[in-house]
C-alpha cells in the first residue's frame, strides 16, 4: 500500500525550485537521483497493465525507476539478493559489528567520498581479517559481509560500515571449524586501535594523491595543517561497536533485509509534508526507551540537501564481501566449511522468483496477476484493456 506521503512527492513538489536555487552546486549523480525519484512508477517511465487469472480483476502497473537510492525500489532488489545469500548461511552464531569514522574524518570524507568510503571498507575488514587471524584470538580466516550506511536517524553525515559475522572461521591450515566463543566474538579495543592505525596511514598516503579540498576544507591541502588537524583523532578512541550475537540464521537475514538496501530515510518515517516543511520520525541514540523514538521538522530545502548528501558516486559498491565470502572463493570456501562442520549444503531445488517478476497477489481474491498489455514510456494505457476484461469494480 502506498505511504500517505513520499520523497518523491517532495521531489515533485520542491526539486524543480531546488534545482533552480542550487543550479551549477548539485553533482550530475544527484540530478539523476532527483529525476529517477520524481518519475518512478509514473506514466513517464511506462508501465503494464495486470489482469488475475481467476477473477480478471485489473490493475495499472507503472515501472520503477530501480535507482539505489530510491525508497520505493528497494524492495525487490533485497528479495532478490536475500535469496542469493540465504544459500549461504551457515548454522553457526553471526555478530554484528560496526566500524565509525570519527566527525572530524567524516568530513573528508564528505568530499572525497568514493576514496574515502574505499579506505573504510578496506581498513575495517582488514582489521577483522587480521585480529581473527592472530593465534592470541581465534587464529582463522573468516567471512565478512559489510553494508555501508552514511547517514545518522536525522539524515546527517556519518560514514559506518555495518558487518555481519560467522561466530567462528576456518583454522589457518584449512583442516577443522575454529567457533568463537558464544558471546563474544573479538575484542573490539584491539579492532579499534588496529582500524585507526590502518586508516590514518593510508589517508595520509592519499593526501596530495587523490584527495581534494574545496570551501571550508580547502586549507587542508596543505599537508602540514592536514597533520594538525589529525593530529587529535590519533589520540582518540576510534569506536568499534560489537552486538551480541544473532539467534540464528533467520534472524541475520531478517535484519540483512532491513539494512542491506536500505536508502537515508523511508517513506514510513515521513508524517508530514507542508508549508512548514517535512516532518518524520527519527531515533535519538543518545535517550534510551520510549525517548528514544523523536519527531523532527525540517524546512523542505533543508530536508532535499540532507537527502542528497547520501547520494554515492557512480558504480561504487555499498555491499561487498570479504574472507571466506569473497567473490570467486565464497562457493569452494562455503563447501569447505559445510564440510568441516558435517552439514548438509540446501537443495537447489528451492527456486525464487525473480524480482523483475514479483508481482502482489490479486487484491480481490488473491489469485496470481498476469501482465496482458504494456504501454512505453510517457503513454497511459487504455482501459479497460478489452471487452471480456472486467474493469476493477466487477469484484465488489
Amino acid at each position: 500500500m502506498r505511504a500517505s506521503i513520499e520523497v518523491a512527492d517532495i521531489f515533485r513538489a520542491a526539486g524543480s525550485a531546488y534545482r533552480t536555487a542550487h543550479a551549477g552546486h548539485l553533482s550530475l549523480a544527484q540530478l539523476k537521483v532527483m529525476s529517477a525519484i520524481e518519475h518512478c512508477r509514473t506514466a513517464a517511465l511506462g508501465g503494464h497493465i495486470e489482469a488475475c487469472e481467476d477473477c480478471g480483476q485489473w490493475r495499472i502497473a507503472y515501472n520503477s525507476c530501480r535507482n539505489r537510492h530510491c525508497p520505493k525500489c528497494q524492495g525487490a532488489a533485497a528479495r532478490t539478493w536475500l535469496a542469493e545469500r540465504e544459500a549461504d548461511l551457515l548454522p553457526v552464531g553471526y555478530f554484528h559489528v560496526v566500524f565509525t569514522l570519527p566527525v572530524e574524518v567524516a568530513d573528508i570524507a564528505f568530499q572525497n567520498k568514493a576514496l574515502v568510503y574505499d579506505l573504510l571498507f578496506k581498513a575495517a575488514s582488514e582489521t577483522l581479517l587480521t585480529i581473527a587471524a592472530d593465534p592470541k584470538h581465534l587464529g582463522v580466516r573468516i567471512g565478512i559481509t559489510a553494508v555501508l550506511h552514511t547517514w545518522g536517524s536525522a539524515m546527517t553525515h556519518h560514514p559506518h560500515v555495518h558487518m555481519i559475522v560467522p561466530g567462528g572461521g576456518i583454522a589457518l591450515d584449512g583442516k577443522r571449524w575454529v567457533s568463537s566463543p558464544p558471546a563474544f566474538l573479538l575484542p573490539v579495543r584491539v579492532l579499534g586501535k588496529l582500524f585507526r592505525r590502518l586508516f590514518l596511514t593510508r589517508l595520509l598516503a592519499l593526501h596530495g594523491m587523490g584527495l581534494s579540498f574545496f570551501g571550508s576544507m580547502a586549507h587542508l591541502a596543505d599537508r602540514r595543517v592536514f597533520l594538525r588537524h589529525l593530529a587529535p583523532v590519533r589520540k582518540k578512541r576510534w569506536v568499534v561497536y560489537a552486538k551480541a550475537p544473532f539467534a540464528g540464521p533467520e534472524a541475520v537475514l531478517a535484519y540483512l533485509s532491513r539494512y542491506t538496501h536500505r536508502v537515508a530515510i523511508s517513506n514510513r518515517r515521513l508524517i508530514a509534508f507542508d508549508a512548514s516543511g517535512v516532518t518524520f520520525r527519527y531515533k535519538d541514540y543518545r535517550r534510551d526507551g520510549v525517548d528514544r523514538q523523536q519527531v523532527m521538522t525540517l524546512a523542505t530545502d533543508e530536508f532535499i540537501r540532507r537527502f542528497l548528501l547520501h547520494v554515492l558516486p557512480r558504480g561504487f559498491h555499498r555491499i561487498r564481501h570479504y574472507g571466506l565470502l569473497a567473490g570467486s572463493a565464497r562457493r569452494a570456501s562455503i563447501a569447505r566449511t559445510r564440510e568441516l562442520l558435517n552439514v548438509a549444503a540446501p537443495s537447489d531445488d528451492d527456486t525464487t522468483e525473480e524480482a523483475d517478476n514479483f508481482r502482489p497477489p490479486c487484491p480481490c481474491c488473491g489469485g496470481r496477476m498476469i501482465v496482458i498489455e504494456v504501454f512505453e514510456r510517457w503513454r497511459q494505457p487504455r482501459g479497460p484493456p478489452d471487452k471480456t476484461t472486467p474493469n476493477p469494480e466487477s469484484c465488489r
